[in-house]
């Protein structure tokens, strides 16, 4: 059984008591958290800590993941790997330079827009026709097959987040519209809650991979760069219509979140504290669900289906087994 996250969203203090964290809000109160119980660690609040509360949480291997003023995410303190390997990253920068980048990447886009569509399908005659763009989405997936260049292959994957995005308007019960995928900053509530949830699909993503020795800055879709882990982009692409956007549509059309469960400021339009409560719990829900795995021949979490994403990967990099990446099949 996995273990949870917990997130964080008070103001205050982060320390280390002994082998234990130790979190002083600014309203007085005192909670200790085991740390061998906390698969992440999630601060929302603007929270002090220092090196030996680090110190602890990488003897434990629990990554830290801080969400800064209003909830955009800053960044992420990784622990050592669990697993070390030079052969592994060798491979993977192998894999990266030769023909097999493009493969893994085709499979990824593929796998992506079979999720996209499965949201439509789901929806399709529900909440409205979306026959036109199932079938655009079936095109853009057979596309990526005739990619010889992953630019092209980003393009196409470009193209079907676009015509995907252009059905959320009819998904999404009024007065929730999307209009157009907007985000630094988010311009409306619908926008809002996709980058929040894009961002804890990207941070699920971070934690499977840092229990590899896998490096996350290598992707095969995107770009390595600098900034972002890219790998770990890769791999939320294809969980985002899983575990994100399922979650919205869910959260708005059964009425669990309000236009007052946001704020517009000049920065744009953000989930109160409240809101963001409503959609982790719902959020932290979903990777909690389990599932019969048709490969596995056994029931994984959602955010184990994640792990075994990550896992398929790296065997396919070091082994050249098949990669599989998840099309949602339930």
């Amino acid at each position: 059984m996995t273990k949870p996250n917990h997130h964080i969203f008070a103001d205050g203090e982060l320390s280390r008591s002994e082998s234990t964290l130790r979190i002083d809000t600014l309203e007085g109160d005192t909670e200790y958290l085991p740390v061998e119980s906390v698969d992440s660690l999630y601060l929302h609040g603007q929270i002090d800590f220092n090196t030996r509360t680090l110190g602890l949480l990488n003897e434990h291997g629990v990554p830290l993941h801080i969400f800064g003023w209003k909830d955009y995410y800053k960044g992420s303190y990784l622990p050592k790997r669990g697993q070390v390997s030079g052969n592994t990253v060798v491979e993977q920068v192998r894999a990266y330079d030769d023909r097999r980048r493009l493969n893994i990447g085709q499979k990824m886009i593929r796998a992506s827009i079979h999720n996209m569509r499965r949201n439509l399908v789901y929806y399709d005659g529900r909440r409205g026709d979306f026959s036109d763009a199932i079938a655009s989405l079936d095109e853009f997936k057979d596309e990526t097959a005739d990619t010889d260049d992953i630019n092209q292959l980003r393009a196409v994957e470009g193209n079907a987040r676009s015509t995907y995005y252009d059905c959320f308007d009819q998904i999404l019960r009024d007065p929730f519209e999307l209009s157009k995928r907007e985000y630094n900053p988010p311009t409306n509530e619908a926008n809002a809650l996709v980058s929040f949830l894009n961002g804890m699909v990207y941070t699920t993503s971070v934690s499977a991979i840092r229990k590899t020795a896998l490096d996350p800055t290598i992707g095969f879709v995107h770009e390595p760069g600098e900034r972002r882990f890219t790998l770990s982009l890769d791999i939320a692409d294809i969980f985002k219509p899983i575990l994100a956007d399922r979650l919205i549509f869910r959260l708005v059309n059964r009425q669990q979140l309000s236009l007052s469960d946001f704020e517009s400021e000049l920065e744009g339009c953000l989930l109160t504290e409240s809101g963001r409560m409503t959609v982790l719990e719902a959020f932290e829900e979903t990777l909690d669900k389990t599932i019969e795995h048709p490969r596995l021949e056994r029931k994984v979490s959602f955010k184990t289906l994640v792990q075994t994403d990550v896992y398929s990967l790296k065997k396919h990099i070091l082994t050249g087994e098949s990669y599989h990446p998840t099309e949602r099949w339930w």
